[in-house]
């Protein structure tokens, strides 16, 4: 890492992206950076995969509490989803990307075309067919991962995952956060914008009935303040500061366990580290949204390069990035390992 560097050089590539943006960075509690560029504080934007890790704990809280079993099978508390060949599957499995079922329709593309269709999706995950046998390989689960465990988080608190997710961590943390987005805050989102000849995602996303949806491996609607609150109390134990626990310290270092240490994705095609519902930090070099030069011990997760959220708890540290700017995949990988890695350089700075 650069020594000295200052916080020009990540509010440089923030703005020569160009579109609207929201930026904190915070060390030990305290704020260190803020920008908003083209919006306000309290504009939401749409997370896309920086959703996962919410639905991932909402899991790991059951498990807390002993409402679930991590290796017991899916179908344990979802039978249907037992059918061609997914008996076996486990909680766990879906968690780290193991699952063998990347995409339910054949491609993840397909997934997401469908996915503002709560039902038609679960559905679609309860009958699909695995591509690998479970436990075989890693495969980043693009839309399945947040309709797998969504569902499973219905059938065993009896609340949808959005509210379930809202009860638990938004309300208790103070969090402007949805994972489906209520019609009253359809004023207050900034819309998608392409870039590089990406059409699409602004025509879906804009829509108000994709705002709307509840898709949990993507729909988060929320600010950088919210996401802020969200990684520190992950970092000060699952205690928020105004001192409830919200999760054990012991459910957090579950999540955060290694699963994949560096083995080729077989949807990214690149080598990857996960925990158990999070992003990783470490692989030096390879690009990925926690940038080329994090630390082991960082979490988080990127969000198709438009959004990106991690911490890491040996300094206390946390770095959020919002935008309205939909790249192509590879595109919006390669700036954000860049915005982090200047992010990760900042850092530095005294």
């Amino acid at each position: 890492m650069v020594e000295g560097m200052s916080w020009d050089r990540v509010v440089g590539l923030a703005d020569a992206r160009g579109g609207a943006y929201s930026l904190l960075a915070a060390r030990g509690g305290e704020v260190v950076e803020r920008r908003h560029r083209g919006c306000g504080p309290d504009s939401l934007f749409y997370c896309f995969s920086v959703t996962k890790p919410i639905t991932a704990l909402a899991v790991h809280l059951l498990a807390e509490r002993g409402q679930l079993a991590l290796d017991d099978p899916v179908a344990r508390y979802w039978p249907e989803y037992g059918q061609r060949g997914k008996a076996a599957i486990t909680i766990r499995q879906v968690l780290t990307h193991r699952a063998g079922v990347p995409a339910a329709l054949g491609h993840p593309g397909l997934d997401m075309a469908v996915m503002a269709n709560w039902d038609l999706s679960v559905r679609a995950a309860a009958r699909a067919r695995p591509r690998w046998p479970a436990g075989r390989v890693v495969a980043y689960h693009v839309v399945t991962f947040g309709f797998i465990l969504g569902e499973v988080v219905r059938r065993v608190s009896g609340r949808p995952i959005s509210q379930f997710v809202a009860d638990e961590f938004f309300e208790p943390l103070g969090m402007d956060a949805y994972l489906a987005l209520p019609a009253a805050e359809l004023g207050r989102v900034v819309p998608i914008r392409g870039k590089g000849g990406n059409l699409a995602s602004p025509l879906y996303l804009n829509r108000a009935a994709a705002r709307r949806a509840l898709a949990p491996a993507a729909s988060l609607h929320t600010t950088a303040r919210s996401l802020v609150a969200f990684y520190q109390m992950l970092l000060d134990g699952g205690v928020t500061k105004a001192g409830q626990r919200l999760l054990a310290p012991e459910t957090i270092a579950e999540a955060l366990k290694v699963s994949n240490d560096g083995e080729i994705d077989r949807t990214l095609h690149q080598r990857q580290r996960y925990g158990q519902g999070f992003q990783l930090g470490g692989l030096p070099g390879v690009v990925r949204g926690l940038g080329t030069i994090s630390p082991p011990s960082a979490f988080g997760h990127n969000g198709s390069g438009v959004a990106t959220a991690w911490a890491e708890p040996e300094r206390g540290l946390i770095f959020i990035y919002l935008s309205d700017t939909a790249q192509f995949i590879a595109q919006g990988l390669r700036f954000a390992a860049a915005l982090s890695d200047a992010a990760w350089s900042a850092f530095q700075t005294p």
